[in-house]
């Protein structure tokens, strides 16, 4: 069981209420209490004049109302239910602990609080939930249903080469407590290369202990020396380098500096995970007492002890640690040996976050994997690899298109693949697979393989009488009817009628944007193309920042950032003063983004306020004017359309060539491939030797280069060439 208590502003709220003091006024009072966790209202009237006034100087129904809410603050309100606190003892809990049943549940809930149970001798345990459970499962089992191949996931080696490598490269997107920005980029620094590391950089990477994480990544590469007060704790910090980590080598320094036992050790971990201070000071001279006893110099044993003090404040614990390295360990090993796979589980398991399922399109093309669209004569209800070793779109990913139908479209497939959409309307119950199912389909790509028939045609119209998708329904019902009634032939037997099939109606194609818009609709991703794709070198080149970068203006505040992207929404606006001011919501290949722009800025931008534009913006994260001093925002200095930044996009291409490729046959190449692109561009060669590091720039005085997307493409397919665009 758990005790909720009335906290500074439920207290006000409840009392309020009984008082009848009206409801705008207790919302008022109660907002003016900060929202800092842990506020009382003590402190609050120190903090908040305008409340310390309503309590002295406010109406009588108001200052009744804030005593009798000092009064009952900290009370006990409500009970619940523990998150994840299971209760273990080795017979009936009833014969040791009062018991009831929790409400609206059948769940038998302890009357003693955690603290309580543990002190009358139960074993609590926290069982929590974890999705990389799950992912884990559904990459093992794809990979059983794609390659036969049985893993082990409990056995695997915990020195695989290709697993670490992964976590040296920081490659850990989609890794279980690894996969943020400054993980990785420490997983870069520290090259890790046995599992303590990982199990180290689980507990260090949190706020406290992160100002660690540089010394001890220069500790294990020996560029910092490793330091020991006493040379008796070298046996507990060996393993991270000097450094105290865990809740566990306090425990065990504890006893080997002063004897303590191991239930005052343990007392003494309880007191530093709990923060329980009280306790700390108790144990504190049990320590320095036992220390000087083994003959260890006081003032050493102080700065220990006051090390430990400060350690407190981040203590974590080893074993939880290990458990989190060793899930992310198993799921870096999925990655590195079996990529399509270990990546179809965790697109599945993301399917509702849209933002993630971006992102993790976006890690697949990184890898080299290719994720293709939904396909009615491939895909499975989720994330499935082909035989081809690509990721194939799940179908009930597709909005309107529900498991039931998608469950029917794979049992009926069992029997052989859908040869065009006549066949598969024949065949699939249309009143699983119904209008809205098969319009989904359409729109999303997935009937696509079933012959020659574009996307628009379905919804053209027959004989002026209905949408050429509602006539197939219609034949696949006539069809499946009177295969339900045998028909008779007059000369015996069974009649083998054909049924004649609609003409597929003519209709001019989507336009790209149009059906890309439609697509994303559905799916909830741009997924066949990207409307960005176009200017995808002008990006690449020009920009230095990405709007999903947008989400901590704190990193990037002071910075001179250049994104482009395409406008997907814009709104013109007035305030109550009568002044125009508009907003323009921007989105390009990781994220989207909306800026609010005021006076000049808006009066001088918003001729670009047009959906569908690709534009190019400058600016620089800083304060926002007239607010908060903690308040960021995106302060836009420049937009041009992204089609006129080609020139500044581009200065010159460098092409790198080690001096033992340098080949008559590549030079040739080369020569054949500048020539069909010629352009204004600058050619340059930079021709060195990897040994010696001897390097010559030479300048193309006869060839200059037009960049595109076909040049990029032969220079990214040879491995012998290196390439810069400048």
């Amino acid at each position: 069981i758990t005790f909720g208590t009335m906290a500074a502003k439920m207290a006000i709220r409840d009392v309020a209420r009984v008082q009848k003091l009206p409801l705008h006024e207790a919302d008022r009072i109660a907002k003016l209490v900060p929202e800092r966790p842990g506020t009382t209202l003590t402190k609050a009237y120190k903090e908040v004049k305008e409340l310390a006034q309503e309590r002295d100087k406010g109406s009588d129904l108001v200052r009744k109302t804030l005593k009798f809410a000092e009064t009952l603050e900290g009370s006990v309100r409500h009970t619940g239910v523990h998150a994840c606190g299971i209760i273990i003892g080795k017979d009936d809990l009833e014969n040791y602990l009062p018991l009831s049943v929790a409400k609206d549940s059948n769940l038998y809930v302890t009357q003693y609080d955690g603290k309580n149970v543990e002190s009358v001798g139960m074993l609590k345990m926290d069982f929590l939930g974890l999705k990389t459970l799950s992912i884990i499962k559904d990459a093992v089992d794809n990979v059983k249903i794609s390659r036969g191949i049985d893993v082990d996931i409990d056995n695997i080696p915990l020195d695989d080469k290709k697993t670490f490598e992964l976590f040296a490269h920081g490659e850990t997107t989609a890794i279980f407590q690894f996969e943020s920005d400054g993980m990785k980029k420490h997983l870069k620094g520290l090259k890790p290369n046995r599992f303590g590391d990982l199990i180290a950089m689980n507990a260090l990477y949190r706020p406290g202990p992160m100002e660690y994480i540089p010394s001890f990544i220069n500790r294990k590469h020996g560029r910092e020396n490793i330091v020991y007060d006493l040379p008796e704790m070298e046996e507990h910090l060996k393993e991270t380098y000097g450094i105290t980590v865990y809740q566990e080598q306090v425990m065990l320094l504890s006893q080997t500096l002063a004897g303590f036992t191991k239930g005052q050790a343990d007392s003494l971990r309880k007191a530093m995970g709990k923060k329980i201070k009280a306790m700390m000071d108790e144990l504190k001279g049990l320590f320095v007492k036992g220390a000087t006893e083994r003959g260890h110099d006081i003032k050493k044993i102080e700065k220990i002890w006051k090390d430990w003090e400060a350690f407190a404040q981040y203590a974590f614990n080893k074993s939880h640690s290990t458990c989190y390295a060793y899930l992310s360990y198993q799921t870096a090993y999925l990655k590195a040996h079996y990529p399509a796979e270990f990546m179809a589980a965790v697109l599945s398991r993301n399917l509702s976050n849209i933002d993630k399922v971006g992102l993790f399109m976006d890690e697949c093309k990184r890898m080299g994997l290719n994720i293709l669209g939904p396909d009615v004569n491939e895909s499975h209800v989720r994330f499935n690899v082909n035989k081809q070793g690509a990721l194939r779109f799940g179908m009930a990913a597709i909005k309107g298109v529900g498991e039931a139908a998608v469950e029917q479209i794979i049992d009926v497939r069992q029997e052989g693949e859908f040869k065009d959409v006549f066949d598969f309307v024949e065949r699939v119950n249309l009143r699983t697979v119904n209008k809205r199912n098969l319009e989904g389909l359409v729109v999303s790509g997935a009937l696509d393989s079933l012959g020659d028939i574009r996307r628009s045609q379905y919804f053209a119209s027959y004989n002026g009488n209905g949408l050429f998708v509602e006539e197939l329904i219609k034949y696949g019902n006539r069809v499946q009817n009177e295969a339900a009634v045998p028909q008779q032939s007059l000369f015996g037997g069974d009649a083998v009628i054909e049924k004649k099939k609609p003409d597929i109606p003519i209709a001019d194609e989507w336009d790209k944007i149009d059906r890309l818009n439609r697509e994303k609709e559905l799916i909830g991703v741009y997924l066949s193309a990207h409307p960005l794709d176009d200017y995808k070198l002008e990006i690449d080149t020009w920009c230095n920042s990405k709007l999903s970068q947008f989400s901590d203006l704190t990193a990037l505040k002071g910075r001179d950032l250049k994104v482009a992207g395409i406008v997907t929404k814009v709104e013109h606006r007035t305030t109550k003063n009568g002044k125009p001011f508009g907003s323009i919501s921007i989105e390009d290949y990781s994220d989207s983004y909306r800026l609010v722009l005021f006076g000049n800025q808006y009066l001088d931008f918003k001729k670009f306020f047009t959906e569908g534009y690709y534009l190019a913006l400058r600016g620089k994260v800083q304060h926002r004017f007239n607010k908060e001093e903690n308040e960021l925002e995106f302060n836009i200095s420049q937009i041009e359309m992204l089609s006129e930044i080609k020139e500044k996009a581009f200065n010159s291409l460098a092409i790198k060539i080690p001096v033992e490729n340098l080949t008559d046959d590549l030079i040739g190449e080369v020569q054949s491939i500048t020539e069909k692109h010629k352009g204004n561009i600058m050619l340059k060669f930079l021709i060195y030797e990897p040994s010696t590091k001897v390097w010559v720039q030479m300048f193309s005085r006869t060839h200059r280069v037009q960049i595109t997307q076909d040049l990029v493409q032969y220079l990214e397919k040879r491995p012998e060439i290196d390439f810069k665009i400048m």
